[in-house]
């Protein structure tokens, strides 16, 4: 029997892999080094762009005038995250198990209408939800009236120490179908042999999630939190399209996002500086990158021995 020859050239793969790596590098590659590499730049009293190394880097970090508004949106956008880690993933997790559950009714149903608000505009879901918590002409307080908790009603996103957590809130609701599904996902690959196994050695339910379906998808729980940070530290839309660019009240719901946008495009009385928003958007880059190397160097590697 002849062994099948590889026939495929080089100049065959160039061909194909051609149009995906152009593309990838005209619109995300080169825009992400000219912005990096901008950040080392600005311009002098004549306009005329100069090097000044670190000097933008310095101002937003140690400059009484920046550097509040950037820790500020760096503390933000850690509180931002940790709600998420919180409330999104246990409750993706939470549900996941629940619809991997053989003989659970209506199943399909739920896990549509649950994943249904990730495919929506983040612009709708903002208008939606202002709709509802309005205190002027929303119906949250109306609904909360049904089941006697009309009193609890308060201007949640109006108030410095509720907005961002109320924000926060509505993105895990928009977004908890991302986890469930990925996580679902892993826990029909757990392999029916060891499932079977262990209820023959008499384990419970319980003790089958927590000792052998868990540690199983301790991979896909590991991806489910890289992927959730990343989206975090690069949010913007959410608060852009609810509380503009000022990020009220007080900018207690300001993140790096739109730090970035204020800084880089300008907003009302704030001048714009592209070399500035550079610097930002150079630090969002470096905190996420950060975040990912731990991620791969501290975690990556412990969790590959529970793989499948």
């Amino acid at each position: 029997m002849k062994h099948a020859v590889n026939t495929v050239r080089p100049w065959q793969l160039l061909l194909f892999l051609a149009p995906a790596v152009l593309i990838y590098s005209l619109f995300s590659a080169l825009p992400l080094v000219q912005t990096l590499g901008q950040g080392f730049f600005n311009a002098d009293d004549s306009g005329k762009t100069v090097f000044v190394g670190l000097e933008n880097f310095r101002t937003i970090l140690l400059d009484p005038d920046w550097s509040a508004g950037f820790w500020n949106a760096m503390a933000n956008n850690a509180k931002f995250f940790c709600i998420h880690m919180l409330l999104q993933n246990p409750i993706g997790l939470l549900l996941a198990t629940l619809f991997s559950l053989k003989g659970l009714r209506g199943a399909r149903t739920y896990r549509t209408l649950i994943f249904l608000p990730t495919l929506l505009s983040v612009v709708i879901i903002g208008f939606i939800w202002q709709l509802i918590l309005s205190p002027l002409w929303g119906v949250g307080e109306k609904l909360m009236g049904f089941a006697g908790l009309a009193d609890w009603f308060a201007p949640w996103m109006g108030q410095e120490e509720t907005a961002l957590a109320t924000l926060s809130m509505i993105s895990v609701w928009q977004y908890i179908g991302m986890p469930m599904m990925l996580i679902y996902a892993a826990l029909l690959a757990v392999p029916e042999e060891i499932v079977e196994a262990a209820h023959v050695e008499g384990a419970g339910a319980l003790r089958i999630f927590w000792q052998i379906k868990l540690p199983l998808i301790y991979p896909t729980l590991g991806l489910v939190t890289i992927l959730t940070f990343v989206a975090n530290f690069n949010a913007f839309d959410l608060i852009y399209s609810i509380k503009g660019a000022l990020a009220g009240p007080n900018y207690s719901t300001d993140i790096l996002g739109t730090l970035f946008y204020r800084t880089f495009f300008g907003y009302q009385a704030q001048v714009g500086n592209a070399y500035l928003g550079s610097a930002v958007a150079t630090l969002m880059f470096l905190v996420i990158l950060a975040g990912v190397g731990v991620y791969f160097v501290g975690v990556q590697r412990r969790l590959t021995r529970f793989a499948l």
